[in-house]
């Protein structure tokens, strides 16, 4: 079980592939292996910790200089499966998307244009190197993305306020946890069945594009994955009984639903009660 700091960074979630050993080629599967065995790991927690004090240094370190050698494991029918951090990778591509977040005063403070160049160059010359390459992990802020919820099924829905001591190297010890886990299959199919009804019933839109490019990636992994959604570093900002009253994936799937059966005031209700309670939590970003 990994040791807590007594700092909490909230904020982010995070969809997770969670791949088996027989995914990873030698002696990349022989490090998991060894890494699996460890009776301390880090948590998602460590990970954020990490990336926020090489941000500290003048001038600061956007991505780190090497990669991670960590992951969060999981094992699925006795089968060790894995999710590296790749954290290299994902702070470039994090990066990229800076400009569309951030004012460019307020970026140009955070990270100077001098920072954001080299680190662009860096990000290019390794992706000729790597054409492939993909990340285990997604994330968002302040929200989770609906399209992340059409994968799962209430049913596969966990909220404990006190996670069992197995469940809390990757929540955090003493931290909530509230997640949803299917195989990659389920995922898969959810995706398609959605976007024929999307494309039947709505105009092109955020929705159906956050879908598609969520099913292209989920394309990327072995078809035995396990694929994870994770309320990360929300639960630390929300209170207990938003956490056990949210079951944003049975909206989001009665809302799909109600499209296929042609009962659009039905949908418009369980689409209602998303927007209201997300509302409710992007609205504590700017609290003070």
């Amino acid at each position: 079980m990994a040791k807590a700091s007594a700092v909490c960074v909230p904020y982010a979630s995070y969809l997770r592939v969670y791949e088996p050993l027989a995914a990873f080629p030698e002696p990349e599967r022989t490090h998991w292996v060894r890494y699996a065995e460890r009776e301390v790991r880090p948590s998602y927690q460590d990970e954020l910790r990490r990336s926020l004090r090489d941000l500290v240094p003048t001038p600061p370190v956007p991505v780190p200089v090497h990669e991670s050698s960590d992951a969060f494991v999981a094992y699925v029918d006795g089968v060790l499966c894995v999710c590296p951090w790749r954290t290299r990778l994902r702070g470039w591509q994090a990066l990229g998307a800076l400009d569309e977040q951030l004012p460019k005063p307020v970026l140009d403070a955070v990270l100077p244009p001098v920072v954001r160049r080299q680190t662009a160059s860096d990000y290019e010359s390794w992706l000729e190197r790597n054409p492939d390459a993909r990340p285990w992990i997604r994330s968002a802020t302040w929200h989770v993305p609906l399209s992340w919820f059409v994968l799962f099924t209430d049913e596969e829905r966990l909220y404990e306020e006190k996670p069992a001591p197995e469940e809390e190297a990757g929540a955090g010890e003493g931290a909530p946890l509230l997640r949803y886990r299917t195989p990659m299959v389920q995922a898969r199919r959810r995706v398609a069945r959605a976007l024929k009804t999307l494309r039947d019933t709505l105009e092109e839109g955020p929705l159906i594009d956050g879908l598609m490019d969520v099913g292209r990636w989920l394309e990327e992994f072995h078809p035995r994955s396990l694929v994870e959604l994770d309320y990360g570093g929300l639960v630390h900002t929300l209170p207990s009984d938003h956490l056990d009253e949210d079951h944003s994936a049975a909206d989001v799937a009665e809302g799909i639903a109600a499209l296929r059966q042609g009962d659009g005031e039905r949908a418009g209700v369980a689409y209602a009660r998303l927007m209201e309670r997300w509302r409710t939590v992007r609205a504590m970003q700017f609290a003070s």
